[in-house]
């Protein structure tokens, strides 16, 4: 059995309204179409992830719904988890972790710093910090979500919106 891990920033969020709080933060215009962008580029190599896992921050869920919406998802399937916002290597790991074993793909939506680590703590190959809207796709030689390392992950591909621009 394999496990494939795809590894998504939130899209680029906007700064203009300035009471929000940090959750609050929306997309901007750019961030929007980035992230349909990438749900578009996901769908054109008939990728459709078992299970999408999302930060409930609104940048993070609008990212995920948009990305979502373009793989066939309805918003009400995504699954939200408060640990994945302001989350590091070790958070991530344990909602990874987590993940129902017959589940065979998973799409995670967090945030920087913590998603770019978490990508290069799995990644057999050195990646960049993650751009907003930016994938890793890794694919891991074992049963269950608990098993997955670097020591039995294959890299796949790294994508994000400036590929297409």
């Amino acid at each position: 059995m394999m496990k494939t891990l795809y590894i998504l920033r939130h899209a680029k969020s906007s700064w203009k309204f300035e009471g929000l709080s940090d959750q609050d933060r929306p997309l901007n215009k750019r961030g929007r179409e980035d992230a349909q962008l990438m749900g578009q580029e996901l769908a054109s190599r008939g990728l459709k992830p078992d299970l999408i896992l999302a930060s409930p921050a609104v940048r993070a869920l609008t990212t995920a719904t948009l990305v979502g919406k373009e793989l066939g998802y309805q918003p009400e399937d995504i699954v939200l988890d408060e640990r994945v916002y302001a989350a590091g290597i070790k958070d991530l790991m344990e909602v990874v972790q987590e993940t129902p074993k017959d589940v065979q793909s998973l799409l995670l939506v967090g945030h920087n710093e913590g998603i770019s680590d978490f990508a290069n703590e799995l990644s057999p190959e050195n990646l960049a910090r993650l751009p907003t809207a930016g994938i890793v796709a890794l694919q891991f030689d074992c049963d269950n979500w608990t098993e997955i390392s670097r020591d039995n992950a294959d890299f796949l591909f790294f994508d994000f919106p400036k590929n297409y621009k």
